[in-house]
């Protein structure tokens, strides 16, 4: 019997996939619920699997862009799976003594090699190709230029005089490197993605305001719970992100301008809080969602970050893990960024930027001192948020961050971590 796999929908509103890579080839035995392709969609990369085992014939190509429905490959339910190589059935012939004894070949004489002579200059004084005379070597010296750049026109190839005059640096140009290029395509999710950017620039009145952030009061609180709450979390870090999505969920209920959206003519205001946070996956930027953030503890949330990170890491993300958010926040930090302007996350109006964390002196109470600092960016649509609500919500964000015992864990850090 032969089976037709079709598209299946990896998602509201996607209508189209693209073949990103083969994991089997045309003619393979695959077992049922074997993953034979990842498909792009412009959402996620997905996992195909084999709806029966059998032979596979293969009817699209890498690349190409198939509709949600369409025949991508037939497997024939009918066919036995190949036997085993090797085993006690297959029977090793033992090669015989007189085959076994090393073949001598006779050595083909070698050939003298034969010495080239130079082509012939004046006086009956040889040169070889290339070779500047006094006054060419004199000139090129001066211009920094190497020789064997130069095209002689003398005799046997000598770089003349005349040569070595109209000869012209090459002002930096590379010689001997490699030249290559290569051309490949986009996948379906990259393309999306830079759409969606691009989008973002084009139709949103989107600016930036920064601000920077002690991190003295959260690496001193990390450094005192951070063993015990791993101990009684399972292994489960107390990293920044939770400290962070903590601080911007309680900002956005004091300025709800900033976790809204526009449609059309209308404003849209939301009650909840979830919380799209940036990752690098192995097929680009995603941005997976932490649902209804505002309720979660700071266990919730750690745990529901490494959790959607492992997901986008093995390309096991779902259209589903990134559909909706309210609001961004995104960790250039993490690959060394001080300082950038993140780009809306649209339909959404704002988007906060981490970067990494530099000790810097700043003043304290009229004194000098050197601590642990990050700037911070918040982007966002002024069509929708004004200058004040900007502002208050980033030094919200700063003071929920620069007291973190009292404004985020309500003066009981052991009750707010579970301890």
């Amino acid at each position: 019997m032969i089976l037709e796999m079709k598209v299946p929908s990896p998602g509201e509103s996607i209508t189209e996939v693209e073949i990103a890579t083969w994991l089997v080839k045309d003619g393979d035995y695959v077992e049922k619920d074997q993953a034979i392709a990842e498909v792009d969609s412009d959402k996620a990369t997905l996992e195909l699997p084999a709806e029966a085992a059998g032979i596979i014939t293969l009817k699209a190509e890498e690349g190409d862009a198939v509709k949600v429905g369409q025949v991508v490959c037939l497997i024939d339910t009918g066919a036995s799976p190949p036997a085993p190589k090797g085993g006690d059935a297959a029977e090793k012939e033992t090669p015989k003594a007189e085959d076994t004894k090393p073949e001598v070949k006779a050595e083909a004489p070698k050939a003298e090699p034969v010495a080239q002579t130079p082509p012939s200059g004046a006086g009956g004084q040889t040169y070889a190709a290339g070779t500047p005379s006094p006054a060419a070597k004199k000139i090129l010296d001066e211009k920094s230029i190497d020789p064997a750049t130069v095209s002689g026109t003398g005799k046997g190839g000598r770089v003349t005089k005349d040569d070595a005059v109209n000869a012209k640096a090459s002002l930096g140009t590379p010689t001997g490197g490699n030249r290559g290029s290569e051309r490949s395509k986009l996948s379906m999710l990259r393309r999306k993605v830079a759409e969606r950017l691009v989008s973002a620039k084009n139709e949103t009145a989107m600016l930036t305001t920064f601000n920077e952030v002690n991190m003295t009061p959260i690496n001193t609180l990390r450094n005192e719970y951070k063993d015990a709450f791993k101990a009684k979390h399972g292994g489960l870090g107390l990293g920044y992100m939770s400290f962070f999505t903590k601080a911007v969920t309680r900002a956005l209920k004091l300025f709800p301008d900033v976790n809204s959206m526009i449609e059309g003519d209308y404003k849209v205001a939301y009650d909840f809080a979830d919380i799209s946070i940036a990752v690098s996956g192995p097929k680009g930027l995603m941005v997976p969602v932490v649902r209804n953030a505002e309720t979660l503890s700071f266990r919730g949330i750690e745990a529901e970050i490494k959790r959607l990170a492992l997901r986008a890491r093995d390309g096991q993300i779902t259209v589903d893990d990134m559909t909706g958010g309210t609001f961004t926040i995104t960790n250039g930090g993490v690959f060394g960024s001080m300082l950038s302007t993140p780009i809306i996350n649209p339909p959404q109006s704002g988007i906060l930027g981490m970067h990494n964390i530099i000790e810097r002196p700043i003043a304290v109470n009229g004194k000098v001192e050197i601590h642990p600092m990050m700037y911070v960016a918040l982007s966002y649509d002024h069509r929708i948020i004004d200058g004040r609500e900007s502002v208050g919500f980033l030094v919200a964000v700063k003071e929920g961050l620069e007291n973190p015992a009292e404004l985020l864990m309500d003066n009981n850090p052991k009750k707010a971590l579970e301890l």
